[in-house]
């Protein structure tokens, strides 16, 4: 005889506090657990004299196990006037370099969607890197420039800081009149000038990593009506903007520069690859001179001065890779990099005659002492290493490498395959390696061991 026991209703299950950080192997207190984000509404309002940044975060989740507590990333120059779930409003204190936890009045059931709203506000300070690059709220000569990649989100709104929760966002900035801002998406409504200070809306309707939200701000010269396959295109530039600190102001370089690549490579890419991920596409100049890196902000790539052709090129291919497609953890950046790196060598051998293997063929000639074989793409050692030149030039050569082993047929079925698959999903190493093993009907793993695990230079693949 069997007797059947009713199981208990989840909400009769122990109610727990939510993980401090999602658990990535470089940044393990970045993100949070027990919840999952949908959307993003940031009011912010901005003064750069002053340097105050104000913001109310209003955040859609959804409760993922039952919660009696749970986490928000929120760096401590930026303090917390007050915090409501559901109305409520809510205990919370500061813990760590960027934890605010937070007890609602009562306990969160699983699967419950929920909204919490922050009042917050301060002079936000650029987050430094393992590497020391700086990131976040960057305040310029007439603005921000705001960029995020890995760990600078918390450093001007409250949020889950790990690329496995994207979600929606709109974007309410206030800054002086006669300055801009540019975010993520589509113009959702004029901008609309009161007492001396204009209010920009902005609506990023595509899931997002939060790393990839921009609000950046200044003075800049417009041109909003423009489209690429049907796609609005919203293109800004500082009219300061130079190539570097010893040269002129050269706006009219940066329009050119825009306008030769950006339409270019969203043809190419979006033939090549699969149709454009979001609903707008631009480009941001900025000066910005003591960032040093563009940054691909989704929708609306950032750039720090005037860019080479090679950078809106590659820019624009992270929005397919990288920003749509986007990896678990911050040790497979080389999906990003490496990706949008050979996606320029494509783009030469399509539209300029170059073959991508000639760029292979470059890159290799490095010797084998060089610092570009050690450490291998995805065997990084620690966060400061995210960004040095294996990831980008190794890890594109892995890509060509491939091409030539399994032929172009193949190669650029995996392509498509990789992002219509996993389009506004979250990827890894080992993903990509069974795809690329599923196509070319071929065992690849002793390949990608030598192109991606090894320390040394490849001799024989």
């Amino acid at each position: 005889m069997t007797v059947a026991v009713a199981a208990a209703p989840a909400s009769a299950a122990p109610y727990v506090a939510g993980a401090p950080g999602a658990g990535d192997p470089f940044f393990p207190f970045a993100g949070n657990g027990g919840y999952d984000v949908q959307h993003y509404d940031l009011t912010l309002s901005y003064e750069r004299e002053t340097n105050r940044l104000d913001g109310r975060a209003r955040i859609v989740a959804r409760a993922t196990e039952n919660l009696s507590s749970f986490n928000l990333d929120l760096r401590p120059f930026l303090d917390v006037e007050s915090i409501r779930v559901e109305g409520n409003a809510a205990d919370f204190t500061r813990e760590g370099e960027h934890e605010v936890v937070i007890t609602p009045r009562k306990g969160l059931d699983d699967g419950k969607k929920f909204v919490v709203r922050v009042v917050y506000g301060g002079a936000p300070e650029p987050v430094v890197d393992p590497d020391q690059s700086i990131e976040g709220w960057i305040p310029t000569a007439d603005g921000a420039f705001v960029v995020n990649e890995p760990q600078g989100s918390p450093g001007w709104y409250p949020v889950n800081d790990t690329p496995l929760d994207k979600a929606t966002y709109r974007f309410r900035v206030r800054v002086p009149e006669g300055r801009e801002v540019i975010a993520n998406g589509v113009l959702a409504e004029d901008p609309v000038t009161e007492d001396g200070w204009t209010t920009w809306h902005w609506y990023e309707d595509s899931p997002m990593a939060p790393y990839l939200a921009t609000a950046t701000n200044g003075n800049f010269e417009l041109d909003f009506d423009g489209q690429l396959g049907g796609v609005p295109e919203y293109n800004a530039v500082d009219p300061t903007t130079r190539v570097n600190s010893a040269s002129a102001p050269n706006p009219a370089l940066a329009w050119a520069r825009l306008n030769d690549a950006q339409p270019k490579a969203f043809e190419l890419f979006s033939e090549v690859v699969g149709a454009y991920p979001f609903s707008s596409i631009g480009g941001i100049v900025d000066w910005a001179p003591n960032v040093f890196y563009s940054l691909e902000s989704q929708s609306k790539a950032n750039y720090w001065r005037i860019p080479p052709l090679s950078t809106v090129v590659h820019e624009v291919a992270h929005q397919w890779f990288g920003n749509a497609v986007t990896p678990e953890t911050w040790p497979d950046i080389w999906l990003n990099e490496g990706f949008a790196t050979w996606a320029e060598w494509y783009y030469d051998e399509h539209y300029n005659g170059i073959p991508a293997q000639d760029a292979f063929e470059d890159v290799y000639a490095t010797p084998a002492d060089d610092e570009l074989w050690d450490p291998a793409p995805a065997a990084l050692e620690g966060p400061e290493q995210l960004f040095h030149a294996p990831v980008y030039d190794r890890g594109a050569m892995t890509l060509q490498a491939l091409r030539v082993k399994i032929g172009d047929d193949a190669f650029f079925e995996i392509l498509r395959r990789w992002y219509a698959e996993n389009k506004y999903g979250n990827v890894s190493t080992e993903d990509f390696i069974a795809l690329s093993e599923e196509v070319s009907g071929q065992d690849l793993d002793q390949f990608f061991d030598i192109w991606l695990r090894v320390p040394e230079k490849p001799t024989s693949w």
